[in-house]
């Protein structure tokens, strides 16, 4: 007989990401959840300038930034930083 495992259901969460910045043409977040991939999720402005995206995450610890018209930029928002591997800072947020 074979026994079938069964997986759990990782709840995600809804997490918001916001980024002021009236100047800028396009902004995107970029991080380990999408593989630092600088076309996946483009954020959109509103009408007080501050660009935002919600995303879907399950639990764990990600490295994050802002791609701000191909400048990056950390999250003033977000105090817990990393330094990376090309010296410089990451946000950190950890999603419980």
């Amino acid at each position: 007989m074979i026994e079938k495992k069964s997986k759990l259901a990782v709840k995600r969460k809804r997490i918001q990401f916001a980024f002021y910045d009236e100047d800028a043409d396009s902004v995107y977040i970029l991080g380990d959840f999408n593989n630092w991939n600088g076309k996946k999720h483009a954020m959109r402005r509103d009408n007080g300038n501050v660009w935002r995206i919600t995303m879907l995450l399950p639990p764990g610890i990600y490295e994050y930034r802002f791609k701000v018209d191909e400048r990056w930029e950390n999250d003033p928002e977000n105090e817990n930083i990393r330094t990376n591997c090309f010296g410089t800072r990451n946000n950190v947020l950890e999603i419980s």
